[in-house]
């Protein structure tokens, strides 16, 4: 995963006014913690933490007291409405430290056949990986899968250098058989009675 950098610029006031007058300049108040520091308060450019945000567990370089640190996003607050970002917590990290996130489950190929529906019991899995190498998402096939068939955590393969974070036998995919619509299972009820 490459690194996004962000200019960002220590905040110095704080509060409900100060936040406003930061999001109305195009800035998004956040702060950075970790690794025993005191907390440092930032504004970050609106639109390019927006667009960092777009892929999962981004690292992000900020400036911290003149030094680039590596930040990853932990708690991300959105205005209810228009989803724009209001607030931004920042976890400093250090490159070679083994970090817990989640990461993003993607399926191909198609289901036999049938009208089987797919559900995904665990929408994003669990790993520890090193801070600086974070896999944006694993793809896993699904291809042939009959009902009842499931897919478990240890059953999905992971990058070099990346352990699951959840039991190994927890399901993230499983198959369910298609049932039938009300309509036609009163017709068929009809049918065996009419017959009988």
């Amino acid at each position: 995963m490459s690194e996004i950098r962000l200019a960002a610029e220590t905040r110095t006031e704080f509060g409900k006014g100060a936040a406003r007058r930061a999001r109305r300049a195009g800035f998004v108040p956040g702060v950075v913690y970790g690794h025993g520091h005191a907390p440092v308060h930032l504004n970050l450019p609106s639109h390019d933490l927006m667009m960092a945000l777009k892929t999962p567990n981004a690292l992000l370089v900020v400036p911290i007291e003149g030094q680039d640190e590596y930040v990853l996003p932990k708690a991300v607050q959105r205005e209810a409405i228009k989803r724009t970002i209001e607030h931004v917590d920042l976890l400093l990290v250090k490159r070679g430290e083994k970090v817990t996130v989640e990461i993003p489950v993607h399926t191909e190929g198609e289901l036999a056949p049938g009208g089987n529906l797919l559900e995904h019991v665990l929408q994003a899995l669990p790993i520890e990986a090193e801070a600086t190498h974070l896999p944006e998402a694993v793809t896993v096939s699904v291809e042939g899968l009959e009902a009842g068939a499931s897919i478990h955590a240890k059953d999905i393969v992971l990058p070099n250098g990346v352990s699951l974070a959840v039991e190994a036998d927890a399901v993230v995919l499983q198959v369910i058989a298609a049932q039938a619509a009300p309509a036609e299972e009163e017709a068929e009820e009809a049918e065996a009675g009419a017959e009988a």
